[in-house]
């Protein structure tokens, strides 16, 4: 069956699969899924409670990561994980699950916002026009969503489940003797009866209300606090430190970030900690991820030690307690409160010039170098400078195990987010502390014996030594000594000495630091919080959400000049006066007050932290998910102990974003008997990327991919050679290629299996729309075995298929399955090729219910054109609820396989044996062979290595 040529196609084949038909063809069976409800997936009760049959078949819950709907539209990138979702929900239907599968919008977000600053257009108004554009590209790629179920983040039906958690979470606290949240009403009725005592050790009763207050916003999982924060003036709003780039910059925007101390929103993610970890290894996820988590949170043990100082103490967490004889002074952050309070007025006698900084007074020296180190983000105050930076406050601590006196110095080396914010320098046996010590000027004592000449005598190193595996040397004193023990030993003698003297005890500290919940824009969920008159934090209750978005004249927050570091936020909220003063009645008895609601809004974050519970219950007004539907659907489960979608794709970039943070508040309504399941996602897979070629000019300046000219290896623009590099597709690079120009061309079923056959799904691979056209002739050929392209027939025959036929249907439809369920869409493409090939081979026409099955193979894959030939084939069922075929075990294995023989390294024959053979038999098979005895000519055997079916080795003696 030879292919026509393109230019005479319509005339010599009129019913030739083209562009045209598949246009028509997936037009026609989209608006066919729309209307029948094709992909419905049916609840166990509620408003899309459905077909009990279908509900009691087993569940599959399949999710892509929310995308956010870009004003600019999807490039031919973008799709890549939809499609490959798309594929497995289709497979999992076709081999009897219920499956749920949807798409909503993460709608709030910076971009829209800035245009609306730009053009004063509201970001709904753009948002909801870009939502539009995406569902129509999506929906042309007849991705088989349950529609239903579909959302955006700015509805405010779904925004106020949003602002409902976030009530759940601030009137939650963390009990750390039951290891999980409860409502903070538990608490204060402990503080009522006595049964806890009040921080401070005032009763309950005596304390004022904002008193009461204060003290429970140490210990609610949702709070306000004066901490610092990353403080962007350029973009007028504060930033999570994931937001922050590693050189101290606004990842959008590219503008300085500082450290400032502001009143924020929070979240206590940090109680989760030991959770967040421990749950990691129930999970299917990528080893890598898990790895970013595990590094993030940064779990490490060790002790907390009290340093004395003008008869109070300055505490640090150190893993190293072993060397605390080794201490000779100490850092504390320049953000740490007990600067200030510590430094005396005047420089201490005998100071040595380099601790000072040429400063006249200790006061001087820390405000210069506090204005200094804001300057810098986290990453470059930890990097490892060849400089070590750093004053002396003008105090001294006490050494608790020797008594010495050490100086307290601040440097940015040591972060106020990390344990105390405050650490004991051991210079002898830590790099960065060494080189401080030796820029300073400071006593650097070993105390862990090196293994090396170098000797004991520190004054005389070159660098520091560390190592967990040295024994402890002059490290005594009056009550406790750690001489000749090893690391381990000494670590626990030294911290059970330090908690029966009380000045110390050990502990567990993590990296990991509270969520940063606040930001100074528009365009985000308002706060369901109100303050009274004292400045009291109150919930709204649910009878008052959602509390929406008011109007307002400028969406923009005020920023500032990039590079002041001496300015603070002014929100777009809080210049709406008449939302912002409002008289409420809370319904806590008191009547109606006047209130000042919260002006920042919450980050994008906070609608992507749930919204997986959403799509099982999208209607339900009364609670956030019914609890039969979200056990059925998320529920814990053999294999699953903490229940989750069952196979979550997007990409690696949310490992310790949105991944951890939809974690914590799983973790928090699982506490709080909202839901089932612990956590969010059981199976994750991170999809690789589509690049493509970016042209650079002279300048640097990229150049439409699409006006390329290439010449002997090389490239040309408008007769300029231009460089070729691979890169991101976007707009900005000019190589951006929409799903719609490949669909124009091929059709969507062409771009769905391109897509899935371009190479192994979680591998990045460049785009080739040259290559389109393979996919395109596959379809093509599929399309001749099937249908007269002359007449538009149907060509099958009902004659039983030949055994080579049988055997080459069956291999296929063995291996696609296998390829389907493990998320290898290429090589199923392959396989599919391959039995294609084969059919169109034979030339003649092709048997039923080989036909039959071939459509059914690759239907998840290219579904409109296994609509079509279904139906043409005689059926009036949508083929996606088809069973996907079965292999007969009796046709996948090879009747015969090729076994090498080789005598001497050589081989000397190969011989037809049963896939089924023994070694033993083999080897008899083989040295009766003529060719194999000539070969020996005689000689004697010293051994014969069989590797049934496929190999004997004959070694003569």
């Amino acid at each position: 069956m030879s292919e026509t040529n393109p230019a005479t196609a319509e005339v010599a084949a009129p019913h030739r699969y083209t562009a045209a038909v598949a246009a028509e063809i997936e037009a026609r069976w989209q608006d066919f899924w729309d209307a029948d409800g094709t992909y419905a997936a049916p609840n166990p009760k509620g408003d899309l409670a459905g077909d009990p049959g279908l509900v009691a078949k087993p569940k599959k819950y399949i999710m892509d990561m929310f995308p956010y709907p870009s004003g600019a539209g999807l490039h031919v990138g973008h799709p890549l994980g939809y499609i490959a979702t798309d594929v497995f929900a289709r497979f999992q239907r076709m081999t009897g699950h219920n499956v749920l599968h949807t798409l909503g919008f993460d709608a709030f977000g910076l971009p829209a916002e800035q245009h609306a600053v730009q053009t004063g257009e509201h970001p709904r108004v753009t948002t909801e026009a870009a939502i539009n554009n995406m569902k129509s590209q999506l929906r042309r790629l007849g991705l088989g969503h349950d529609k239903r179920r579909s959302f955006a983040t700015i509805d405010p039906d779904y925004y106020k489940w949003t602002q409902w958690i976030f009530v759940q979470i601030f009137n939650s606290w963390y009990d750390d003797e039951a290891k999980q949240a409860r409502p903070i009403s538990e608490l204060v009725a402990r503080f009522e009866s006595g049964e806890r005592a009040v921080p401070g050790g005032r009763s309950w009763d005596a304390l004022s209300a904002a008193e009461r207050a204060d003290v429970l916003g140490e210990y609610r999982l949702a709070y306000a606090s004066d901490a610092p924060v990353n403080w962007c003036p350029g973009l007028g709003t504060v930033l999570a430190n994931e937001e922050v780039t590693a050189d101290g910059r606004s990842e959008r925007g590219n503008f300085p970030v500082f450290k400032a101390k502001l009143r924020q929103w929070n979240m206590r993610i940090t109680a989760y900690a030991d959770r967040l970890l421990d749950d990691l290894n129930e999970l299917d996820w990528p080893e890598a991820i898990k790895l970013q988590q595990r590094n993030w949170i940064g779990r490490s043990e060790g002790a907390r030690v009290d340093f004395p100082i003008d008869g109070e103490a300055i505490t640090v967490f150190t893993t190293r307690q072993d060397t605390l004889f080794g201490a000779t002074y100490m850092v504390l952050a320049p953000e740490h409160p007990l600067v200030e309070k510590f430094t005396p007025a005047a420089w201490p006698e005998g100071t040595h010039d380099v601790w000072t900084g040429g400063h006249a007074t200790p006061a001087e020296a820390v405000a210069a170098y506090r204005a200094q180190a804001a300057s810098k983000s986290d990453v470059e105050r930890q990097a490892e400078a060849k400089d070590k930076t750093g004053v002396f406050t003008g105090a001294f601590a006490t050494n608790p195990v020797n008594g010495e006196q050490i100086p307290v110095f601040i440097a940015d080396y040591v972060l106020m987010g990390y344990g105390t914010g405050a650490i004991m320098a051991v210079p002898a046996h830590d790099a960065r502390d060494f080189a401080f010590a030796r820029a300073f000027e400071v006593p650097i004592r070993c105390v862990v014996e090196p293994s090396d000449d170098r000797g004991t005598d520190a004054s005389t190193w070159d660098d520091a030594f560390v190592s967990y595996d040295a024994k402890i040397v002059n490290s005594h004193g009056e009550d406790v000594s750690l001489d000749g023990l090893g690391v381990t030993e000494a670590k626990a003698r030294i911290t059970e000495w330090l908690q029966g003297k009380g000045i110390g005890e050990g502990t567990v500290n993590f990296r990991l630091r509270d969520w940063l919940f606040s930001r100074q824009r528009y365009w985000g969920e308002p706060f369901p919080i109100v303050y009274d008159e004292d400045g009291i934090a109150h919930s709204l209750p649910e009878s008052m959400l959602p509390l929406e978005l008011p109007e307002v004249e400028d969406y923009s927050p005020r920023t500032f000049d990039p590079d002041d570091a001496d300015t603070s936020p002014e929100t777009p909220l809080s210049r709406n006066q008449d939302w912002v003063d409002v008289t409420l009645d809370l319904g806590d008895g008191r009547g109606p007050r006047p209130y000042r609601r919260e002006t920042n809004t919450m980050p994008n974050w906070a609608g992507s932290c749930w919204y997986e519970l959403r799509y099982l219950d999208p209607h339900n007004s009364e609670k956030l998910v019914d609890p039969e539907i979200e056990q059925y659907w998320m529920g814990p489960r053999a294999g699953q102990p903490h229940g989750g979608v069952d196979l979550y794709v997007g990409g690696a970039e949310h490992a310790v974003l949105h991944l951890l943070y939809a974690r914590f508040w799983s973790k928090v309504l699982y506490d709080l008997g909202h839901i089932s399941s612990p956590e969010p996602f059981h199976k994750l897979y991170n999809q690789g990327m589509i690049q493509a070629f970016v042209y650079r000019d002279s300048r640097g300046f990229p150049v439409p991919a699409a006006e390329i000219e290439e010449r002997d290896g090389a490239f040309f623009h408008n007769g300029e050679q231009v460089k070729r590099e691979l890169g991101k597709m976007g707009k900005s690079l000019k190589n951006a290629v929409t799903p719609e120009a490949i669909c124009e061309e091929y059709g969507a079923d062409t771009l769905r299996l391109y897509e899935m056959a371009m190479g192994p799904l979680d591998v990045s691979r460049p785009w080739d729309t040259r290559a389109v056209v393979g996919q395109y002739r596959l379809l093509q050929r599929l399309w001749r075995n099937v249908v007269d392209e002359a007449t538009g027939e149907v060509t099958v025959t009902d004659a039983e298929p030949d055994e080579t036929t049988l055997r080459a249907l069956h291999k296929a439809i063995d291996g696609v399955r296998q390829d389907l369920e493990g998320l290898r869409f290429n090589t199923a493409i392959a396989k599919v090729t391959e039995l294609n090939n084969h059919l169109t081979k034979v030339g003649a026409a092709v048997p039923r219910p080989v036909a039959e099955s071939l459509v059914l193979l690759i239907a998840p894959l290219a579904p409109h054109i296994a609509e079509e030939l279904w139906r043409k084939l005689g059926h009036t069922d949508s083929v996606v609820h088809q069973d996907f075929p079965v292999a007969d075990p009796r046709y996948v294995v090879d009747e015969t396989v090729t076994c090498v023989v080789q005598v001497k390294g050589k081989v000397k024959a190969r011989l037809e044996v049963s896939p089924a053979i023994s070694d033993d038999e083999l080897e008899k098979v083989a040295l009766a062979d003529e060719k194999v005895v000539a070969a020996l000519d005689g000689a004697d055997i010293r051994k014969v290595i069989v590797r049934a079916p496929k190999l004997v080795n004959i070694v003569p003696a």
